[in-house]
């Protein structure tokens, strides 16, 4: 919003609405009797600060109400409003504490809301960080399907879309890891030894001796290669065979489902690819090309 007059007339009926920045929210005391039209005159009456979009009217009784409203200027330091808007009147309102949350965080606000049990009819109002205020009206977020495979684990493609989405400018989004465990794969097979690209927490206790390829072992040994066709190559230059295999890149083993999914894969090396559902990033993307993948996942979704 950045000081704009904020247009109200057709805000409830919109999903995921997160007002930012929140200091556009106002929390304020109020007696009165909690109906739209009472409320919209009472506002009408008044003057708010020229930086105020949202009210949120609370009583002795702990009820809530709010209303958008569209100011007649930003020039002077209050103002006059034009029309208001009741988004939510108490039986809609959900208010929620919880420090850990930054209201500044789409994702987490709805996230909260989702585990709190707010629908998408309702709005939850969140006392969250530093005890700022700010709502999500009719929470609905996008879920993204993220696929890696494991250990390490938390998987660092999980955490670097955790981390985005905690400062870019995205819809709503509730991120549900699939995990492909490597440990699991390996049981597929009973070979004398297992060769996998790296070490990795847990990868050196499987059922034979276990040799890692980014070592290039000196000796040829009889394993199974547990990797992805970029392993695969490096075995090829390194001993002149192809080995036995259990496949490990999420870009194989993951179908397009109709969800929307974000794995990586490391025959992809400097820009993202999209085919239908499925974002694929390079294995060593960093922030940017994630928020890259997700601005282009997430470019049609609704949000403020």
């Amino acid at each position: 919003m950045n000081g704009e007059i904020l247009q109200v007339g057709t805000l409830k009926q919109q999903i995921n609405f997160v007002p930012l920045p929140y200091r556009c929210v106002s929390f304020q005391p109020y007696e009165g009797e909690m109906d739209a039209a009472v409320i919209t005159q009472y506002l009408l009456d008044r003057e708010v600060y020229r930086r105020t979009d949202i009210i949120i009217l609370h009583n002795s009784r702990q009820e809530y109400a709010v209303a958008a409203v569209q100011r007649t200027s930003s020039e002077t330091l209050f103002c006059p409003l034009e029309k208001v808007e009741v988004l939510a009147l108490p039986d809609d309102c959900v208010f929620i504490e919880n420090p850990d949350t930054d209201p500044a965080n789409r994702s987490a606000l709805a996230k909260l809301a989702v585990d709190r049990g707010v629908t998408s009819e309702q709005t939850a109002i969140v006392q969250g960080s530093f005890d700022h205020i700010n709502i999500i009206h009719r929470p609905k977020p996008f879920v993204l399907r993220v696929v890696e495979v494991v250990p390490p684990s938390p998987p660092k493609l999980f955490h670097l879309v955790e981390h985005v989405l905690s400062y870019a400018d995205l819809p709503p989004v509730i991120v549900e890891l699939v995990a492909i465990d490597l440990r699991d794969l390996a049981k597929e097979a009973t070979p004398e030894a297992f060769l996998v690209p790296c070490r990795s927490g847990g990868l050196d206790k499987l059922s034979a001796p276990v040799y890692f390829l980014d070592e290039r072992p000196k000796q040829r040994e009889n394993w199974t290669l547990i990797g992805c066709e970029r392993s695969l190559q490096f075995h090829q230059h390194y001993y002149g065979d192809v080995p036995p295999r259990i496949e490990m890149c999420p870009r194989q083993l993951v179908k397009d489902d109709g969800k929307t999914t974000l794995l990586k894969c490391c025959l992809l090396e400097f820009d993202i690819e999209q085919n239908g559902h499925l974002m694929t990033v390079p294995w060593g993307s960093d922030l940017a090309m994630i928020e890259k993948a997700l601005q282009q996942l997430l470019r049609d979704k609704t949000y403020e």
